[in-house]
């Protein structure tokens, strides 16, 4: 595959997970919606590390903090943070021990609030990356 081809496939699956959060959100399945939030970051940084580290195929890691530091992106403090707080979108959907809980946070509200957050981390970031 080719960096431009790599690098695509990466972003076109981003935008393809943002659409299905979207459609989650719209459904209220907010705890789901949240967790492909994290998947959308996750592809998006992805794209970064296939361009910043020569097509190399990313780490296997699901951490957006870490990604973001092998990948050398320059972020401000606020979104590492915001960075680290999606991270939780992650652990807390795939474990049953946090599950419920995580359920019983994701209203219409929390989940709006940080699907905003979401989509305008990711445009600018993708501006950033094309």
């Amino acid at each position: 595959m080719t960096l431009e081809e790599h690098n695509k496939y990466w972003l076109d699956s981003a935008e393809h997970d943002l659409d299905t959060a979207n459609t989650l959100f719209s459904s209220g399945k907010y705890d789901w919606c949240l967790f492909i939030c994290h998947l959308v970051l996750e592809k998006l940084i992805k794209a970064f590390y296939v361009k910043n580290n020569h097509n190399k195929i990313p780490t296997k890691t699901h951490n957006l903090v870490r990604l973001v530091q092998l990948v050398q992106v320059k972020l401000e403090e606020k979104h590492l943070l915001f960075l680290d707080e999606v991270n939780d979108f992650n652990m807390e959907v795939r474990y049953p021990e946090y599950k419920n809980e995580f359920y019983k946070t994701c209203t219409k509200d929390f989940t709006g609030t940080y699907f905003i957050k979401v989509k305008e981390f990711y445009q600018w970031q993708k501006s950033q990356l094309l």
